[in-house]
């Protein structure tokens, strides 16, 4: 037989295509059932591994994927997680998190003290091993779209904090076993664990700001930065004392506010992990099961049987408990429970560490992989029932913008030097569920060189549709030949059924106008909700969003569905709002604000006159915040003279981004869409 055909497979070119072909057909064979993708990969992984059909080895290549998925799944688990919400609820992931691991290990280390007769140590590492647990369906939770769901959100928080205790525990057990557990092995553990975790907030947060403030290369470049601060960060928190999975989550969480969740960056960032290196790591976890241990006598059963009891039923009392603390719903509860079972890179790391040290034996070890096979089973099939019903739910109760859906459209110059910092806006603003294309027009004016002027600003938008192609956003690209430009872009808004404009404005003081000529005529024409900005840094970098809020705008037409699109960029770019209300009541505007979604840190300060407003710009607004006044359109509600010079003044005391925000009027439909009735 020719050394290619022959079994195990050691060619690794045709490794890579074996684990490629399981990668596409194994979640599409099991799709066709109804099953998560995840089993069919994690399926197929014991049936082509060393205990199966033998197809593959599981080799150091193997091995070293597997962990790069593993580290790579916690790292996007930390950046889609909602932060703001996290911080908001963070007693709540704590407390999951600790009922999650104090229930199993208390119950275990019983059940193996008493029930199995293990010594205290191994009892211990044996509680630990279904203690923790592993995001297994977090592609499940990510795929349903509800990773920012405050339970959600709780459960994704909580497992660090679980898988935390449950390695400390390794540690603390193995140090004992090998009579190093002296006051010197506490002092290191505590320091590294300290310098490691306060090193990276606020280390990394500082460097990436820096970095996408500085650095304007290829997008590449971008991609290989995050990758840089993930692998180090793993590899830091082994040197901290902990497992690398811990690193990778921390490093998730401390970029999340600089990479947007809908944007090109995050993208590539998913796709990579989803396509490669998360299904190597189910790849690898499905290879190391052996179901010939089944045939090898009842202690590996009874082992299996006593992991998957104690599995299911402590980590349902976790869940339970934090639930009816937090009076979430049954189906939040069951996928609490759902993505809390998962078992993998923690638990085989205790089992395998136990193993060698003579803590545990190889029944035990092989009962573990068989429990994970099972849960991997379990886990997802649970979190894509009661993740669905999550999902429907909130379909139900949010705003319904059928009636109108979101249209976006930016126009562009021909030369405008700008053009990617455009899209990012209009990229934060589109809602993420939105099936409607991104709008772009140019404008040519008639002439001798008309067709020269088409042909380039077609060029030019090509270019645009290939900048947010990386965020798998459609692009409708248009082109008008019109005299006055301001009527070319109302009336294709008018002829698409625009809800939004997205205009970019030099920041050129204007003496008699407020923009310029064709943005002032855009203002007066159109109805739509207008942004005009000055976009000069990247979004990401956003520290703080401050919004101006002149007298009277809350009576404007469009005033809940501005209040929207204002949360909703906040919520993109991980930032807080700070509203400076201008001789108003600061609790009124408080009150509206809380009955908009989604819900946003938000502080909010009166100010008695537009010349406070000013002595605040110049004073206490740092480069990296975004300014956000919430303007009004002349002889609508919230109209005032001083609005007609605020933008120079912004431009003129402010060295950052800042977005004139011009409600839509009352041609629109009713904006009480966007109110949240809790």
């Amino acid at each position: 037989m020719a050394p290619y055909l022959a079994l195990p497979v050691t060619d690794p070119i045709l490794i890579f295509g074996v684990a490629m072909i399981v990668f596409l057909v194994a979640p599409l064979v099991f799709g066709r059932y109804r099953l998560p993708g995840i089993i069919g990969v994690l399926v197929v992984g014991a049936a082509i591994g060393p205990n199966g059909l033998e197809v593959l080895e599981r080799d150091e290549t193997i091995i070293l994927l597997g962990e790069v998925g593993i580290v790579y799944l916690m790292f996007v688990a930390g950046l889609e997680i909602n932060l703001t919400q996290f911080i908001e609820y963070k007693y709540r992931s704590f407390v999951f998190g600790l009922l999650s691991f104090v229930i199993p290990q208390g119950v275990g280390m019983v059940v193996g003290y008493y029930g199995l007769g293990l010594s205290v140590g191994a009892a211990a590492l044996f509680a630990a091993i279904f203690a923790s647990h592993t995001l297994l369906a977090y592609p499940v939770v990510s795929r349903l779209g509800i990773t920012k769901t405050e339970s959600v959100t709780a459960t994704i928080g909580g497992t660090i904090i679980t898988d935390t205790l449950a390695l400390l525990v390794l540690a603390v057990v193995i140090a004992g076993a090998e009579g190093d557990l002296g006051a010197s092995f506490w002092l290191e553990l505590a320091g590294g664990l300290t310098l490691f975790f306060a090193g990276v907030w606020l280390l990394v947060p500082r460097i990436g700001r820096w970095f996408f403030r500085t650095v304007d290369q290829e997008s590449y470049v971008e991609f290989l930065f995050v990758m840089a601060v993930l692998f180090v960060c793993a590899s830091l928190a082994e040197l901290a004392g902990v497992e690398h999975i811990v690193g990778a989550f921390l490093a998730g969480l401390v970029l999340n506010r600089l990479i947007p969740e809908r944007g090109p960056l995050m993208n590539r960032i998913e796709f990579v992990g989803n396509a490669l290196f998360i299904p190597f790591f189910l790849l690898s976890v499905g290879m190391l099961v052996d179901v010939r241990v089944l045939t090898e006598g009842l202690e590996t059963l009874s082992l299996t049987a006593a992991f998957v009891v104690l599995v299911l039923t402590t980590k349902y009392a976790a869940a339970w408990l934090t639930a009816w603390r937090y009076d979430y719903t049954p189906d939040e509860t069951m996928t609490m429970f759902g993505l809390s079972i998962g078992q993998a890179a923690a638990a085989l790391a205790i089992v395998l560490i136990g193993f060698d040290a003579g803590l545990l034996g190889e029944a035990m070890l092989n009962a573990v992989v068989l429990m994970i096979l099972v849960v991997g089973v379990i886990s997802p099939a649970i979190v894509e029932r009661y993740g669905g019903a999550i999902v429907r739910a909130s379909a139900h109760s949010e705003y319904d913008p059928r009636t109108a859906p979101q249209r976006v459209l930016v126009p562009f110059s021909r030369d405008s030097q700008f053009r990617e910092r455009l899209l990012d806006l209009a990229l934060l603003v589109r809602e993420g569920d939105a099936d409607q294309p991104l709008y772009t027009l140019s404008v040519a004016q008639p002439g001798s060189r008309t067709e020269a002027e088409i042909a380039a600003i077609e060029a030019s938008l090509a270019e645009t549709e290939t900048y947010t192609a990386g965020a798998e956003v459609p692009v409708e690209r248009q082109t008008r030949v019109e005299r006055n430009v301001a009527s070319g872009i109302v009336r294709a808004a008018l002829e698409n059924r625009i809800t939004t404009l997205v205009i970019g404005w030099d920041g050129t003081p204007r003496h008699r106008r407020i923009f310029g000529h064709v943005i002032d005529r855009v203002l007066t024409q159109s109805t739509q909700l207008v942004l005009v900005s000055h976009i000069r840094q990247p979004l990401n970098t956003t520290s703080e969003i401050i919004v101006i809020l002149p007298p009277g705008i809350d009576h404007n037409d469009g005033f809940y569905e501005a209040v929207h699109t204002i949360e909703h960029l906040a919520e993109q770019v991980g930032a807080s709002i700070r509203a400076i209300v201008v001789d108003g009541n600061p609790e009124q505007f408080e009150r509206l604000f809380g009955l908009v979604e989604p819900d946003v840190p938000a502080t909010f300060e009166r100010v008695d006159d537009w010349n406070a407003v000013s002595t605040r710009l110049r004073g206490d607004v740092d480069k990296t915040a975004l300014v956000v006044p919430m303007s009004a359109r002349r002889g609508t509600m919230g109209w005032q003279s001083a609005l007609r010079t605020l933008p120079t003044e912004i431009a003129t005391e402010t060295g950052g981004n800042f977005i004139v925000l011009y409600p839509a009027v009352s041609d629109r439909d009713d904006d009480r869409q966007f109110l949240e009735f809790r």
